[in-house]
C-alpha cells in the first residue's frame, strides 16, 4: 500500500519528467504547435481512457475475485457439511417436536425449482423453532462436537470467511455450544432452567444451520448437479436416507 506521501513525490516526479521531455522536444524542434496539438489530444482521450481502466477494467477484475471468493466460500461450506453440518442436523432434529412439519418443508428433491428453494428459505427464517434438549443424548452430542473441534478452527483460520458473515455467525453458535457443553462436569441431572439454557442455544444454531444448509443445497442443484443427487438420497430430513438411487 502507497503511503500518501510517497504517491505525492511519485506524481511530482512524472510531472518533473514530462515537462523535461516537452522542453527536450521544443529545444530540438522548435515547434510549439505541434507539441499543443498532441498534447490536447491526449487529454480529450484521458476521460475515456479513465472510464474504461477505473471503472470498466476495475469493476470486471473485482467481480471475477468476488466469484473466486464465493467458490472458495462454497468449498468450505461444502467441508463443513460434509464433516459435521449434516450430522448435526440429523442430530439435534428429534430436538423440535414439529420435526416432521420440518420434514415437509425441507426435504430437498431433484425436482425442486428456485422457487422452491425460495420457499424452503422463507420458512427457515421464519418459523419458531421450539426446542427440548431433554429428547437427544447430550453427551453423544458434547462428544461429536469436540471431536470435530479441531476441523472447525482450521475452518476459522481461512480469510475468506470474512466474506460470508452468515457462516461466520454459523461456526461462532456451533463453538458456544461446544464449550456450553464441554463446562459441564456432568451432563446428568441438570436442573431445569439449565436444559432450558442448553436449548436455546441448540435453537440458534440450528436456525442458523438450516439457512446455511438450504443455501448450500441450492448451489449444488446450479453448479454440481451430481453432488445435488447425492444431497438429494442422503440428506437428514429424508425419511429413510440411502444413497442408492431408486
Amino acid at each position: 500500500m502507497w503511503r500518501p506521501r510517497t504517491l505525492l513525490l511519485l506524481g511530482l516526479a512524472f510531472l518533473v519528467a514530462s515537462a523535461a521531455i516537452y522542453a527536450l522536444h521544443y529545444a530540438i524542434f522548435r515547434d510549439i504547435h505541434h507539441i499543443f496539438i498532441y498534447m490536447v489530444g491526449d487529454l480529450a482521450f484521458l476521460p475515456l481512457e479513465v472510464f474504461l481502466v477505473v471503472i470498466v477494467l476495475e469493476r470486471l477484475l473485482s467481480r471475477r475475485e468476488k466469484q473466486t471468493i464465493q467458490q472458495k466460500l462454497n468449498m468450505v461450506v461444502g467441508a463443513f457439511f460434509s464433516e459435521i453440518g449434516s450430522e448435526l442436523l440429523r442430530t439435534l432434529l428429534p430436538c423440535f417436536p414439529e420435526r416432521e412439519e420440518l420434514r415437509r418443508n425441507l426435504t430437498v428433491s431433484q425436482d425442486w425449482s428456485r422457487d422452491d428453494f425460495e420457499a424452503a428459505r422463507r420458512y427457515a427464517r421464519q418459523v419458531p423453532f421450539r426446542t427440548d434438549c431433554r429428547s437427544i443424548n447430550l453427551g453423544d452430542l458434547r462428544e461429536l462436537l469436540l471431536r470435530r473441534r479441531p476441523f472447525l478452527l482450521r475452518l476459522l483460520e481461512n480469510p475468506n470467511l470474512l466474506e460470508h458473515d452468515r457462516f461466520t455467525d454459523l461456526l461462532w453458535a456451533t463453538f458456544h455450544l461446544a464449550e456450553e457443553l464441554e463446562a459441564r462436569a456432568s451432563l446428568a441431572d441438570l436442573p431445569e432452567t439449565d436444559l432450558d439454557h442448553l436449548s436455546t442455544d441448540i435453537e440458534r444454531l440450528y436456525s442458523l444451520l438450516v439457512v446455511e444448509w438450504i443455501a448450500y443445497a441450492e448451489h449444488l442443484r446450479e453448479s454440481y448437479p451430481y453432488l445435488f443427487s447425492l444431497m438429494t438420497r442422503l440428506h437428514p430430513f429424508r425419511e429413510s436416507p440411502s444413497p442408492v438411487v431408486g
